[in-house]
């Protein structure tokens, strides 16, 4: 669904501020379109992070670290690529978004189980770890839509600002999942019906497109990791038994399917059939 959204200095740039159209161009593109597929693959991916960590730390006998160091080394490769990109690739882009939901959920791990710090205190942590990522950012473009990643400035904003949101996620739905005893699909059906406030929010009180997202992005790490664990954990736990290697492989699966197909199509690319936009740092729309 497309609504269309008053401009303002959150939801884009200023004119004095905008990259050089020259500069736009050869930076075409570096995320997607934010459609239905976007979430489907998002919130996967955040699956993928929960199942995927617990698969190689406790499986696989990885431990804690060992898995820290692997998939820490494999996001650097992956990013490394995604910043040498000069558009979007569907490929090089969901893998970075796999690889960053499974380091930021480690990083909470890691924090939490081996360090012993109250996840009270991570949620806290992270959570400001991100505002203040947000603040430097907007300082520092005017900005903080993602129709605007243009530039290599701020798509390292982007990415930090994702790891922070998986670290949060992580940290508040293992809060509210386990120590406030809740439940896996309780858990869920509360985060889904939040993600659902929002959208209601947005498309019926014109709560702001960007402020929109990006509480939306956090949330959809809880639910995601909640449905992970739902499905991986025993039965007797509450949850389908199907372990975190069946579950990693049919959610990594459907990704790699989704990714095929929005590579075929480029129904998640934002240019118009020219190949250019026509307003590459400034939409008029978004898409939801």
């Amino acid at each position: 669904m497309t609504r269309e959204t008053p401009p303002d200095l959150v939801t884009g740039p200023t004119r004095t501020d905008r990259p050089s159209r020259t500069t736009a161009r050869t930076m075409l593109n570096k995320v997607p379109e934010v459609t239905l597929y976007f979430w489907i693959i998002k919130i996967l991916c955040t699956t993928v992070g929960e199942t995927a960590a617990d698969y190689m730390n406790d499986t696989l006998g990885f431990g804690l670290d060992k898995t820290s160091y692997v998939m820490s080394a494999a996001l650097i490769i992956a990013l490394f690529f995604q910043f040498r990109a000069r558009r979007y690739v569907p490929g090089i882009y969901w893998l970075s978004v796999v690889l960053i939901s499974v380091v930021g959920t480690l990083i909470s791990d890691k924090l939490a189980d081996d360090l012993g710090v109250p996840l009270v205190i991570t949620t806290v942590l992270f959570a400001v770890l991100l505002a203040i990522t947000f603040a430097v950012w907007y300082a520092t473009e005017r900005t903080l839509s993602i129709h605007s990643i243009v530039t290599g400035r701020r798509e390292t904003f982007y990415w930090l600002a994702i790891l922070f949101t998986f670290a949060l996620g992580t940290s508040a739905g293992d809060l509210f999942d386990e120590k406030l005893g809740v439940g896996y699909w309780p858990t869920v059906g509360i985060v889904a019906a939040l993600i659902a406030l929002i959208a209601v929010a947005h498309l019926g009180l014109r709560l702001n497109a960007v402020l929109a997202f990006w509480a939306a992005y956090i949330l959809t790490r809880p639910l995601g990791a909640s449905i992970g664990d739902g499905m991986s954990q025993p039965a007797k736990n509450g949850g389908f038994g199907l372990g975190t290697t069946g579950t990693s492989f049919i959610f990594l699966a459907v990704i790699l399917a989704l990714v095929i197909f929005l590579s075929v199509t480029k129904v998640d690319r934002t240019e118009n059939q020219s190949g250019d936009r026509e307003e590459l740092d400034e939409p008029d729309s978004v898409t939801v």
